[in-house]
């Protein structure tokens, strides 16, 4: 058929897209691309190629099932059957960049807008049909899903600047369409009108208020504990397709040096790896973590995994900053402080005495050093306007190259320093670019209890930005978390459980917490007769059990039996955790199933059903169906 369709995309399983893929790459072969649309060809291949694992994962599942098992449905047929088609698109548009055709530097501004909207039409309908693909059907690992998110996000941005590109040339050039243009040459079988786009997610934001406490972040941060426990579009228009050297944030034009070339965003912590290139420091790690020993951009292997900061780029890419008020992170504007209700106050002769204070830090005596670290402790507990003073003076840094310090005394007033500037929320970003993650991570393995507790507390703060995850996770936090669980103070336990729970949302960190070995302590807190940490252990297994080497590992721990007595006598927030991990452990696993029926764990799953929350019926009343299928 036209456009090298043929029967093949119909067969419903992984190795039609598969096929596409692999001639999607040959034809990219070679650098062939070029032309005003280089950039788009590149990146739209980049990303198809990072669909392969995917799908390969999937065609290896198909073939260790029995015919007529999960991924033959026709619905499963379907999905594939569109994502082959979305493919045949994009390797047709591809096809004619590699034979240069009508994409010439020459081409008119109605050829600039007809081939946009064909990549825009094939970026619309592949985030559409991998967003509505059965991914839990097929067990694909979690890292993989991961990737998979991330091609679906940097789907999400390149719409944004199509969307954009399309009304900058329809109002500049009152360029006239055919509608059929649309309909049919555009997005070749999809109509993009009718394919819609996720919002992404909102950030999550961390709320300061004042107090006088004597630690006022241990009340902030178990707020934000329980909590946790329980696209900008941007303009591209036509001079920015004559200079494919950059991208345009708002009204300005970041070079292309600046942006990573993962995210295709503006970088703020640009680390270089062994082949020399460079990448924002989250979204490199990020690509490592998943198992990838190759360079996204010249897949050259790494010879080695090291990440070096980049600080002559980040230093550019600051003054770039300051120069076009692009990512400006403080609060403070000419020496006043934003209120509220959108009032200033002056807050000069502050921020004067607060500079001189951490002048200090860097030439006083010992005994000056001991007595100014210990001021900024006090100072940072009392408000947020502290925070904000202390991080616009330089103290962040100086404080980070203290945690290294001999003296056990500055060492507790550096650590809890920087917890309580962590709190507000913009000094977050400057914490982690002072490269203060392995500082903290070496306070909480060799620090004094006290210095544990506020490194475990700093780390879960510091979390909550979700890149930061990734950056903790690989500085070796996970097995110093675990450690101060195991043998922590009770406050102890109960920061590195807040901390590993949060960081165990991304997946990679799930498998490093099991390689610690967490799930022993998790199950002696479990067990202990005070029922200090049920809750906490509880909720960390409800996180970790979705990750496949942590079931096999609850099961050894001879879990199951703890789990059914939970049901039976643990608080209604227990009864739902403790029966959501069982019906993890017992859904695809008729062994796990079979003991469970044996321990008794009908009667309380009938209790469950019966006088449970809405969560705790939901999960029990599953369970009980698939007892009740292994029973005939």
């Amino acid at each position: 058929m036209a456009g090298g369709y043929s029967s093949s995309g119909r067969g419903g399983g992984a190795d039609a897209p598969l096929a596409v893929i692999r001639d999607i790459h040959r034809i990219s072969g070679g650098s062939r691309f070029s032309g005003f649309f280089k950039r788009d060809c590149v990146d739209l291949v980049r990303r198809i190629s990072l669909l392969t694992h995917f799908l390969e994962e999937i065609r290896d599942f198909e073939r260790n099932q029995r015919i007529g098992e999960v991924g033959s449905s026709s619905s499963h047929r379907s999905c594939f059957a569109d994502l082959t088609l979305v493919l045949h698109d994009a390797r047709r548009l591809l096809l004619a960049a590699a034979c240069n055709f009508d994409i010439s530097e020459d081409s008119s501004d109605k050829v600039h807008k007809r081939i946009a909207i064909r990549f825009r039409g094939v970026t619309i309908a592949l985030e559409k049909v991998l967003m509505n693909l059965p991914y839990y059907d097929f067990e694909i690992s979690e890292d993989v899903q991961d990737q998979v998110k991330l091609v679906r996000s940097q789907l999400r941005r390149a719409v944004g600047r199509y969307n954009a590109l399309d009304s900058s040339l329809v109002q500049s050039s009152a360029i006239e369409t055919d509608p059929s243009l649309l309909s049919n040459q555009a997005t070749g079988s999809f109509d993009f009108e009718k394919l819609g786009c996720r919002k992404t997610d909102a950030l999550l934001e961390s709320n300061d208020s004042e107090t006088s406490s004597e630690v006022v972040d241990r009340k902030e941060i178990s707020n934000n504990s329980k909590t946790a426990m329980s696209g900008n579009t941007t303009t591209r228009n036509k001079q920015e397709i004559k200079n494919l050297g950059c991208y345009s944030h708002h009204s300005l034009v970041i070079p292309a040096d600046f942006l990573c070339p993962i995210s295709l965003e503006l970088m703020k912590d640009p680390v270089t790896v062994a082949t020399g290139q460079t990448y924002e420091r989250s979204c490199i790690q990020k690509w490592i973590d998943c198992g990838n020993k190759t360079c996204p951009k010249t897949r050259q292997k790494l010879w080695h995994l090291s990440l070096t900061p980049n600080y002559l780029l980040r230093r550019l890419i600051s003054q770039w900053c300051a120069k076009n008020s692009v990512h400006q992170s403080t609060a403070l504007i000419g020496g006043k402080i934003k209120q509220s209700d959108g009032s200033f106050r002056d807050i000069t002769g502050n921020l004067s005495s607060i500079r001189e204070l951490v002048r200090t830090l860097s030439i006083g005596s010992t005994e000056d050093l001991r007595a100014a670290v210990a001021e900024i402790r006090s100072l940072s507990r009392r408000s947020t306007d502290n925070r904000i003073l202390l991080a616009e003076a330089g103290a962040i840094p100086i404080l980070v190259h203290l945690l290294s310090s001999q003296d056990p005394g500055i060492q507790d007033n550096a650590i809890t320093s920087i917890l309580n500037l962590s709190i507000y929320e913009n000094n977050k970003e400057l914490i982690v670019l002072s490269d203060a993650i392995p500082s903290i991570v070496r306070v909480l393995s060799t620090g004094s209890m006290e210095a544990r507790e506020n490194a475990a507390a700093t780390l879960f703060c510091l979390s909550i930005v979700e890149d930061n995850k990734i950056i903790i996770g690989a500085c070796g936090a996970i097995l110093a978390l675990v450690d101060l669980l195991r043998s922590g103070s009770s406050r102890g336990k109960k920061d590195a459980a807040t901390a590993l729970y949060s960081l165990c949302a991304y997946p990679r960190n799930k498998g490093r917490a099991i390689k610690a070995g967490v799930i022993t302590p998790l199950l002696n807190m479990l067990t202990d007769s005070t029922n200090t940490f049920v809750d906490e252990s509880l909720t960390i297994i409800a996180v970790l059990v979705s990750y496949r080497e942590a079931k096999s590992e609850i099961v050894k721990a001879d879990m199951i039996p703890v789990l059914i007595e939970l049901m039976s006598e643990g608080s209604p927030r227990n009864q739902e955790n403790a029966a959501a991990i069982l019906l993890s452990l017992c859904k695809k696993d008729k062994g796990n199933l079979t003991s469970a029926s044996r321990l008794g764990v009908v009667t309380p799953l009938l209790e469950l059903r019966k006088n449970g929350t809405d969560r705790a019926r939901s999960k029990a009343m599953r369970l009980l169906e698939i007892l009740a299928n292994i029973q005939h």
